[in-house]
């Protein structure tokens, strides 16, 4: 029998967790995520570079390295996806479920001209002719605004510039009209202005076509501009959840707070010093039993180290991960005004 209740959410993961060999051996690189989005929902995923968010997204994309071991359970309208093949899920990938990849040059074939990518998913997953898959290519490029379109469609990835190729990854990314968008760091290496203009036209084809979407990030402007959810994550788990708003108004782990006092400001001295949250992002083969963030807390005692911690509530649909949100908490005037 269907779950009614469940039947608009579109995304549900439950306790994810993702083993992978490493060269010190087997190394917990995911541990109990879970999340849920509906259509037309947006969610963002923000951390340091090494916390687990891009894993995550590969592991939504059935993209994870052949020995990884994955845990929990991933369903896509109710379809399980944790143990699919992979030929099952090469009719998922790119069409039901589609990537912006951080770096769109080594994302694109160098060997193929721009509208052949484009196309591909159209004639692999839409049955699309030859000719019918070059049109809708043209109308692709052309509503993610790459100028000319037309002439240029059959250019090479090296023959447009950073912005221009990243345009065209969206457009390959969205030719199959996905059900769910994932976008990986998708501004990287690109100047203010363009980086602007990237993730309002993403903003504007999520909006146009009801996808959800995931954006993955590590600076808190873009998540805070662009989503509706967001999910903290540190050491391979989610140390703080929520609505966008709740969680950046009511930051309640000690890492959410130490990412929020080392952003930059406006109107800064010349020479001030960026805050820095002190140590380094454990390796993966290193994370302790207890709280990933104990070695670089402020806030750490005895049985923050002793057992991983549980998700605690500290609002509507806002959750922490943390055992001390009582004294955390207590310090939030001072992370807003730092």
């Amino acid at each position: 029998m269907v779950n009614v209740a469940n039947q608009n959410i579109l995304l549900d993961v439950q306790n994810l967790g993702i083993r992978l060999n490493t060269s010190r051996g087997p190394a917990q690189a995911v541990r109990e995520v879970s999340f849920s989005l509906r259509r037309g929902e947006t969610l963002g995923l923000v951390g340091e570079s090494g916390c687990g968010k891009s894993i995550t997204a590969l592991a939504l994309m059935g993209l994870l390295p052949d020995s990884a071991v994955v845990g929990g359970s991933i369903k896509l309208a109710e379809r399980e996806l944790v143990g699919l093949p992979d030929a099952d899920y090469c009719d998922i990938r790119g069409n039901r479920i589609s990537m912006i990849f951080q770096e769109p040059m080594t994302a694109l074939n160098p060997m193929h001209t721009i509208g052949r990518q484009i196309a591909e998913p159209l004639r692999r997953h839409k049955g699309f002719s030859a000719a019918a898959a070059r049109k809708e290519a043209i109308a692709l490029l052309d509503r993610v605004g790459l100028p000319d379109a037309a002439r240029r469609v059959d250019a090479y990835p090296h023959q447009f510039s950073g912005g221009q190729r990243q345009r065209v990854t969206i457009a390959i990314a969205l030719a199959c009209q996905p059900d769910l968008l994932i976008a990986d760091e998708p501004t990287t290496a690109l100047d203010v202005t363009i980086q602007g203009q990237i993730l309002d036209l993403i903003a504007d084809l999520v909006a146009e076509r009801g996808m959800a979407m995931i954006l993955i990030s590590h600076d808190l402007g873009v998540i805070a501009e662009n989503v509706q959810k967001m999910m903290v994550m540190y050491g391979g788990t989610v140390v703080e959840s929520g609505i966008t708003d709740a969680v950046f108004w009511r930051m309640g782990h000690p890492y959410t707070q130490g990412l929020f006092r080392a952003r930059p400001r406006l109107g800064a001295k010349k020479g001030t010093r960026l805050k820095t949250i002190a140590g380094t992002v454990p390796e993966l083969a290193d994370l302790p039993t207890g709280c990933p963030f104990a070695d670089r807390c402020p806030l750490v005692e005895g049985r923050c180290r002793a057992a991983f911690p549980a998700m605690v509530r500290v609002g509507d649909d806002h959750l922490v991960r943390c055992v001390r949100t009582d004294v955390s908490m207590m310090n939030l005037p001072e992370v807003l005004g730092a």
